[in-house]
């Protein structure tokens, strides 16, 4: 088994009021591939720039192979940084520019014990040494604006090698290249990596990048790591529904859990394999696509329509409706449209996950029997007994309780759409208030990611608890 060689522990940076990584814990072994994957905003690059010194965090440490690197700079570092702009020196070919880094190196030497330069020969062999692992040999002698795309990523890949650093560091080092080169250029990264035999910290967006090319995949949303495993624990085994959500295409579903490997949900009680969870528990239920089977109408387990269907190459991906759910399936057979049909999926298609919430639930504090105040606002709520005012409550709203409003000025506070998850029949939202607080929504209106919005809760919806010792 691989050494241990990075650690992160208990990181975490904000800028102003933003908190970008909050208490980040990450252990990285030894000639790994791990790509740090979620969506912009999520703390990847943030948590990649603190691996290579160009970034200091408010609270924590980086351990490399056991000693404490925190607040060493970069170049004090044994890693370097390969960044989606090349950043290549135009006036050199290259071979300059590979070896530009080389001439500023120095070295102890082995007989005098003293510090060097790197001789002319020597940075020559490293820079041929380097062209070879990217495939670019006899191109030393080139100009760098003559190169393609993927060209000149091999080039800048070549510069960040020829240090011989133990980690090389990729901040989304695809994104400029074309869809063709880019997956050729996939690839191609995996294929240097086996052969140079040290470790790969990759940061993309891109799902199908991180599946294709890593060994560990650590799923990151908010600042927070979700969920860390191999390509394929990550697609089969998501951790809860933003994994699933985000890893591949998903059917994602309230259920309840009805005990004895049952779970109930598209008005129909499942078989499955999972286990751990309390009868009639609340639960989320993942099925992929490909593991939903279409067959005649009454022949399967629940009948729907099928009511679209589009050609993606190597299947057909079919919208099929159970009453105003609806189920996505991909198959490779050509079936009409329009018509009735039935699904099957078999209990260990089924994916059951616990809810990370059941409602929002916030702090607050009850100012009188029909007010309290929380999320920054002073809302009205139903008269309150048995609470003493002017103290500490836990207030709770259902999902479906909030408003959101298209003209801030109409609610009571305001805030920003986050994240969108569908859930067969409405969409689950999460939405930052200007509190800095998640608002979480379940809403049949469509809305979408960066959407400013009013936020109303009306009386009725809100629960006052008293909170006990």
């Amino acid at each position: 088994m691989s050494n241990k060689l990075i650690d992160l522990i208990d990181i975490s940076k904000s800028y102003g009021m933003q908190t970008v990584l909050d208490e980040l814990n990450l252990y990285i072994r030894e000639n790994e591939f791990l790509t740090l994957l979620g969506p912009s905003g999520c703390g990847k690059t943030t948590t990649l720039r603190i691996l290579g010194g160009f970034e200091t965090p408010d609270k924590g440490r980086v351990i490399f192979d056991g000693q404490d690197i925190t607040n060493f700079p970069a170049n004090k570092r044994q890693l370097n940084t390969v960044f989606q702009k090349y950043a290549l020196f135009t006036h050199m070919n290259i071979a300059d520019n590979i070896a530009f880094g080389l001439k500023l190196k120095r070295i102890k030497d082995p007989k005098t014990g003293k510090e060097r330069k790197l001789t002319a020969k020597e940075i020559d062999d490293k820079v041929l040494n380097a062209l070879k692992i990217v495939d670019l040999e006899e191109y030393e002698d080139r100009d760098v604006t003559t190169l393609s795309g993927g060209q000149q990523q091999r080039v800048a890949i070549a510069r960040a090698i020829v240090n011989e650093p133990e980690i090389l560091l990729l901040d989304e080092p695809l994104g400029a290249l074309d869809l063709k080169m880019r997956k050729d250029m996939q690839l191609e990264l995996k294929q240097m990596h086996k052969k140079l035999g040290i470790t790969f910290i990759y940061v993309t967006h891109d799902q199908e990048e991180a599946l294709t090319m890593s060994d560990i995949i650590v799923v990151m949303k908010d600042g927070q790591i979700q969920q860390i495993g191999t390509p394929t624990d990550i697609y089969n085994e998501p951790k809860n529904a933003f994994v699933a959500d985000f890893i591949g295409e998903s059917n994602i579903y309230n259920a309840t859990y009805r005990g004895d490997k049952k779970v109930r949900f598209l008005n129909h009680l499942f078989d499955c394999v999972d286990e751990g969870f309390d009868v009639n528990e609340k639960v989320d239920v993942v099925v992929r696509p490909e593991d939903i089977e279409l067959v005649e109408v009454g022949k399967g387990m629940v009948d729907g329509k099928i009511v679209d269907k589009i050609f993606k190459g190597i299947h057909y991906q079919y919208v099929f409706m159970v009453g105003k759910n609806e189920v996505l399936i991909q198959d490779t057979r050509d079936l009409a449209s329009n018509v009735e049909a039935s699904i099957s999926i078999k209990p260990d298609m089924i994916h059951i996950m616990k809810k990370e919430r059941v409602c929002n639930t916030f702090e607050g504090k009850l100012l009188d029997a029909t007010h309290v105040e929380f999320l920054g606002c002073n809302f009205e709520c139903v008269p309150v007994e048995g609470i003493a005012f002017d103290t500490n409550v836990k207030v709770e709203v259902d999902f479906e309780k909030v408003i959101l409003q298209d003209n801030e000025e109409d609610g009571t506070l305001t805030g920003e759409v986050k994240f969108i998850l569908y859930k067969g029949d409405h969409y689950h939202l999460t939405v930052l208030s200007d509190w800095d607080e998640n608002v979480f929504v379940d809403t049949n209106d469509v809305w979408d990611d960066g959407d400013r919005v009013g936020i109303t809760i009306p009386p009725d919806a809100i629960r006052i608890v008293k909170i006990t010792d």
